[in-house]
Parts: C-alpha cells; sequence; structure tokens
C-alpha cells in the first residue's frame, strides 16, 4: 500500500515550509486528533533539542494512531531525560575525529564536512543531537579554512557533507561551498547526506538539480529514509528529479524498535525505495546516543531480521546491517547468518 498522500500540504517554496513547521508539541497532537492520555509521558519543554516537522511529514502520519512510525521518530518523550549507562553525548566519537574548522576525519580517502548544524526534521534517534553544532557552524571564514584543509590533504578524494542537513544551505551557499571543491584537484566525488528529498521535497528545486547535474565531481545523494510510509507523492518526485542529473541516489536506515524493526516493514521500505529509483545502502544498528535508548533493537534481533530479508528479497535490495565503532576503519558488518 502507498503512503498516504502529502500533495495537499505542499508549497514549491521550500523556506517558506520550513518556516511553518511545527515546533510544538501541542500543535502537532491537535493536526493528528491525538490525546495526551493515548501517548506514553511528553517531555514538557524537549530544549535545547526541540521538536520541528514539516507539515508535509505530519500528513503523511496517520491521524489518530499513536504508534505511527513517523510520529515515533519525531515526539519528544519524557523517557529521553532518563540517564541510560552506555549511551552517550557523542556515540560515536566525533569528538576525536575534529580536524576543525567543521572537518571530520574517520576513514582512508574520504573527509566529511559539517555544512550546517540544521535540519529540518528533528530526528529522536539522532546521534549528532548533542553535538556542538553552533561551535562548528561552517560559515565563509570556516569554510575557506576547511577548503584550504582539505586541498593540503592529498589522501582525500571524496567529500562528505552533513550536519544537520546539508540541503538547509541555500542555494548561494551551496553553491560557493560546490564550486570550493570543485577546485581541488584531487577530489573525485561529492557526497551529500540529507533527509530533505523526504521531509522537505519542495527543497528539491531545478536550480538545484541544475547546479548538481553541471558539477564536476561525481554526486552521490544519500538520503534516510526509516519507513516506507514516509515516501510520498511528493518524495518520490523529488527524487526522480535528482535521478536525472545522474545522481547516485543510496539509502541509509536506523533500526529502530516500534518504527522499522518488523520483517514487513523493512520489505515495504526496500520496494518503497526500488520505486522510487533508490537503493537501500545501509541498514545502521542504533548509535548509542543519549536520549535514544528506547529505540535500541538488540544483535540477535537484528540479525534475524536481515536474515529473514535474505530470504524474502533480492539480494540487491537487502540492505547491509553495520554499526559504527568508534576507531574503527569503517563501517562494521554484523555477520548474518554464513556471512563472515
Amino acid at each position: 500500500m502507498l503512503p498516504r498522500s502529502d500533495s495537499g500540504c505542499q508549497t514549491r517554496d521550500w523556506k517558506q515550509a520550513l518556516r511553518q513547521a511545527i515546533t510544538e508539541t501541542d500543535v502537532l497532537l491537535d493536526a493528528l486528533g491525538l490525546d495526551r492520555d493515548r501517548l506514553p509521558p511528553l517531555d514538557p519543554d524537549p530544549r535545547p533539542f526541540g521538536l520541528r516537522v514539516p507539515r508535509a511529514f505530519v500528513a503523511l502520519m496517520r491521524p489518530g494512531d499513536p504508534d505511527d512510525p513517523l510520529l515515533r521518530q519525531v515526539l519528544p518523550l519524557a523517557r529521553e531525560r532518563v540517564v541510560v549507562p552506555g549511551f552517550s553525548a557523542d556515540p560515536v566519537d566525533d569528538a576525536a575525529a575534529d580536524r576543525g574548522d567543521g572537518l571530520l576525519m574517520k576513514y582512508h580517502g574520504r573527509a566529511l564536512l559539517i555544512a550546517t548544524g540544521a535540519c529540518a526534521l528533528h530526528c529522536r534517534h539522532c546521534f549528532r543531537r548533542h553535538y556542538p553544532h553552533a561551535a562548528a557552524e561552517t560559515g565563509q571564514t570556516r569554510l575557506r579554512a576547511a577548503l584550504a584543509r582539505l586541498a593540503a590533504d592529498r589522501s582525500v578524494n571524496e567529500v562528505i557533507l552533513s550536519g544537520g542537513d546539508p540541503l538547509m544551505l541555500d542555494d548561494d551557499r551551496l553553491d560557493a561551498l560546490l564550486d570550493g571543491l570543485e577546485a581541488i584537484g584531487q577530489l573525485r566525488r561529492v557526497r551529500l547526506h540529507t533527509r530533505m528529498p523526504v521531509v522537505l521535497p519542495a527543497r528539491i528545486t531545478e536550480a538545484l538539480c541544475a547546479r548538481l547535474a553541471r558539477g564536476r565531481l561525481e554526486t552521490v545523494v544519500v538520503i534516510h529514509a526509516n519507513h516506507a510510509n514516509e515516501l510520498g507523492e511528493a518524495a518520490a518526485a523529488a527524487l526522480a528529479r535528482l535521478r536525472e542529473t545522474g545522481t547516485m541516489l543510496l539509502n541509509q536506515a536506523v533500526l529502530l524498535r516500534g518504527v522499522n524493526d518488523g520483517v514487513a516493514a523493512q520489505c515495504a521500505l526496500s520496494e518503497r525505495l526500488l520505486g522510487c529509483g533508490v537503493l537501500p545502502y545501509y541498514l545502521h544498528q542504533l548509535d548509542r546516543v543519549q536520549g535514544g535508548a528506547h529505540f535500541q533493537v538488540d544483535d540477535a534481533e537484528a540479525r534475524a531480521l536481515v536474515a529473514t530479508l535474505r530470504a524474502r528479497l533480492p539480494g540487491y535490495l537487502v540492505p547491509r546491517l553495520v554499526r559504527e565503532r568508534p576507531g574503527a576503519v569503517a563501517k562494521l558488518p554484523l555477520a548474518v547468518g554464513d556471512e563472515i
């Protein structure tokens, strides 16, 4: 079954849609016709990582359903304040990889640039929900310094634009950033990790697509969809526009308790992704971020889930189950079945 239509909540002006995003819990619950007594205890004041959800994304949620998988990803709960051993503010040790000016260096040949700390949607499982984005915000001065660092490091051939969400940058700032990257001769690829085609499809404008199409660098866009219902009509159209630029489209999902930890949900997500021209790439085990413990799925259950997916889906639709460990040379696969 296709997701609910979000066409009635779309605006062609993505900045206007962003300004109209819901930032108050009561407004979100009213929009869905939900009473608080049907929900777990809510966080009365979720700041500094407050609620933010675009109205088009809300339109994809099931009204009156307290267990809606999209709602679960964004609703601030009181349990996020509970301190759980093993869960930290920096679960993947970004601090150790910080080279200054918004650059993180973890893996050979690749550098990650924190392009902005802002996101259109605040996912409660976000592993950077406690990251000091204000200190790492890449203004023009920091951007020039980051580009100089990249140009001086001949080992780097791919730059990952992350955040936050790099597509929260307006066209002028994004264009300047891409121009700066294209001027670095040893770079071959730029990779954008973004939720925007899913949660704010209006951001995928003709101007943005034209800029990506004319760039020197090979372009990969990695979206983040956790459930098939996130991929409504507008998201499918946005992804089609990106495909027309020759951009490779991949998806990274996070395995989340109560959201996508069932076989049916994972199969539906993979099939819907393929229908939108996106290949499943990674299924991440939850980064153990403070506030996200209630989403955790244990490793044995995760492995069993992926083993069942292998029996039901073509191999190219089965995402690779991985975990990020601080200090590792790459994302580490969690062995499934006979996999070594």
